[in-house]
């Protein structure tokens, strides 16, 4: 299913397509995206071959691309898009800090990769980057991919030291066992604040859910006990 609107033709406007299962979550990203002046929401799709046929169609020059879909996956679109329409760019967008979905996007010739958990002014930045040519990329996220690319092995202990403070404390406190709620009131910052930094220190070490941070805190201090307070 693929939703076409009407375009406001600007030599300076960004020709945007949203293609995510969720009505709702287009919805929402129209509506932000239609704020801004310069950007120019073409269309929708709700999976990844109503992404195709919508790029062929009205030829964007940025994809707001979900990972995960019924069917096909975002990831295999964008490289489908990225083969047949080189001139677009996409952007994933994703739920998840998934390592392997990161690094397949990569793969893929996606532009940059980003959590729904984003502010919408930086998603807005994100768009504007990738659709001037620019890779959205993290420098330590980037260095993985090429480590893995060369065949090297790593793991969540060898990037640990790349962890601002910050990112250490609230690392710490999960470990704890702390949800979100407790650890904002503990180092004074806003519940999303807190999620935001919970995904990417996930991201950052290769772990994918909370659960696994005790144990591997617990291993860390094992081996590295100078690394903590």
């Amino acid at each position: 299913m693929s939703v076409e609107f009407t375009a406001m033709e600007s030599r300076d406007t960004i020709r945007v397509l949203l293609c995510d299962d969720h009505e709702l979550v287009r919805l929402g990203l129209r509506r932000l995206l239609e704020t801004e002046p310069d950007l120019d929401v073409i269309g929708e799709a709700g999976d990844a071959d109503a992404a195709l046929e919508a790029v062929a169609r009205l030829h964007p020059q940025v994809v707001v691309m979900d990972v995960r879909m019924p069917g096909r996956s975002g990831i295999e679109a964008c490289r489908e898009i990225r083969s047949a329409h080189p001139e677009t760019h996409v952007l994933m967008l994703t739920s998840f800090a998934d390592d392997e979905a990161l690094f397949t996007s990569i793969m893929a010739g996606a532009s940059g990769y980003i959590l729904k958990q984003i502010h919408g002014t930086d998603l807005i930045g994100a768009i504007r980057q990738v659709a001037g040519g620019h890779s959205l990329l993290d420098p330590q996220v980037t260095e993985r991919v090429l480590a893995r690319l060369r065949g090297e092995v790593v793991t969540p202990g060898d990037i640990i030291n790349d962890l601002t403070p910050q990112e250490r404390k609230i690392l710490a406190l999960v470990a704890e066992g702390l949800t979100n709620r407790q650890i904002a009131e503990r180092v004074h910052l806003a519940d999303k604040t807190v999620k935001n930094y919970v995904s990417n220190i996930l991201m950052k070490l290769g772990l994918e859910r909370r659960a696994e941070v005790a144990a591997f805190v617990a291993r860390r201090k094992e081996s590295q006990p100078s690394e903590w307070p």
